[in-house]
């Protein structure tokens, strides 16, 4: 059973009860349902770990999981992931779980909701200053934003707003797009297609949960990179004179 009807285009309009101004919709109820659910799960699956040979099913998938977000951060980053992991793997996770369960009969997506997706761009539009600034500094940070020359300052700022923008609109577009093709499809033929699509859409929602994380992190990489290529050049002219000293 599907809470949205075809001519909804955001579970906000789905309303399960209201008192006055104040009101209850789809996409606030999904979203602290997954919030609960996702924190009982990391408790439940945390509370054993161990360090033995065997390990549980739950453990180990947690492993993969966690390795694979520390590798992606780390060739996408050049960095260490440990300070990135917490944001980052938090967002793919909860993009990532939202997406995967709507094979749910009655569940939403909270992010088929532009007001979900642009949520979580505003949090990468605040963690891209946050993380250049703890790297590189105030000065250091703002100083891009004149680079190469100050004429560049209303296009770079621009360019901010525009890529998170960009970022909420372009999961909202694709999560919502796939959710009325199929209802539209199971309006015509009920049987074979949804299964298909659905499965595609799940697939779909994978991949926009990759791609969400991976533009978030590359967006904070391009903030801290200054003070890497800092130390990588200092580390290099040490190098030379190392060996110039010893030549």
């Amino acid at each position: 059973m599907d809470l949205m009807s075809i001519k909804d285009i955001s579970p906000d309009q789905v309303i399960f009860w209201q008192w006055g101004p104040v009101s209850l919709n789809a996409t606030i109820l999904f979203t602290w349902a997954l919030m609960v659910f996702m924190v009982l799960g990391s408790w439940l699956i945390t509370r054993r770990l161990s360090t033995d040979v065997h390990l549980s099913r739950w453990q180990n998938l947690l492993e993969v999981l966690v390795e694979g977000m520390r590798k992606e951060i780390r060739n996408i980053s050049r960095q260490e992931p440990g300070s990135y992991l917490y944001f980052v793997g938090t967002l793919f996770l909860f993009i990532l779980v939202s997406n995967v369960f709507s094979f749910v009969p009655g569940y939403v997506a909270p992010t088929a909701s532009l007001s979900t997706t642009a949520g979580l761009a505003i949090c990468v539009f605040v963690a891209v200053p946050v993380y250049g600034i703890l790297h590189r500094g105030l000065t250091g940070y703002l100083k891009q934003y004149v680079e190469p020359t100050v004429f560049m300052l209303p296009f770079n700022i621009m360019g901010e707003l525009s890529r998170t923008l960009a970022l909420a609109v372009r999961l909202f577009g694709n999560l919502m797009s796939g959710t009325k093709i199929v209802a539209i499809i199971l309006a015509l033929a009920p049987i074979v297609f949804p299964i298909v699509l659905h499965a595609l859409g799940l697939l779909t929602g994978v991949i926009q949960a990759y791609i969400f994380a991976v533009l978030a992190m590359v967006y904070i990489a391009s903030a801290t990179r200054a003070r890497q290529q800092t130390e990588e050049k200092k580390k290099q002219k040490e190098n030379r004179e190392e060996d110039t000293i010893d030549g």
